[in-house]
């Protein structure tokens, strides 16, 4: 399934049709339908981050945000587990450690 394809679902899944959520989007219902049909690479960088956060999809890979987390958090996220990555199996044994250590102090955990 296309980006593409992956929005117009979210879309009609969330809103009674594309022309309700391109007024909420404040976006031309022509701009939305042609973007739909044609792909999403020639529509503006913003505007596809605001359709993802509206739907509460991840920007990267489009897939559903499980949690009410902000676009900005889901990158950090992303970015996080890109640095993660690159480590070797101790690198990330080490990290996994002091993360685990982490949660257990009651200063760091989440309110």
């Amino acid at each position: 399934m296309t980006k593409a394809e992956i929005l117009k679902k979210e879309i009609l899944t969330q809103y009674r049709s594309l022309r309700q959520f391109a007024i909420e989007m404040e976006i031309p219902y022509s701009t939305l339908v042609t973007a739909l049909e044609r792909g999403i690479e020639g529509m503006a960088y913003g505007t596809v981050i605001r359709m993802c956060d509206k739907l509460k999809l991840n920007p990267i890979d489009f897939t559903s945000l499980e949690r009410d987390t902000s676009v900005s958090e889901q990158l950090l996220e992303n970015r996080v587990m890109q640095y993660y990555v690159v480590l070797n199996p101790e690198g990330r044994r080490k990290i996994m450690e002091i993360m685990r250590d982490y949660t257990e102090i009651e200063k760091y955990k989440e309110q």
